[in-house]
């Protein structure tokens, strides 16, 4: 999943350091530390993601669609 939120973040154009502030963090690096794998990202903050990404919250965590 990590790879998916740079690709996602990148994709769209958004700092790290915007995520941050938009989930409550009070430093950048706790939001690099969820990309790099290094923290966990909970259910709450999965959404909030989501939605600044503009996707589904499947779309977060599967890169393929399953259906197919």
């Amino acid at each position: 999943m990590n790879l998916r939120l740079r690709e996602l973040r990148e994709t769209k154009g958004i700092t790290q350091t915007f995520i941050a502030k938009q989930l409550g963090f009070e430093s950048v690096s706790s939001y690099s530390m969820i990309e790099k794998g290094q923290r966990k990202l909970d259910i709450f903050k999965a959404r909030q993601l989501a939605q600044i990404f503009g996707v589904d919250l499947e779309q977060l965590f599967f890169e393929d669609d399953l259906a197919e």
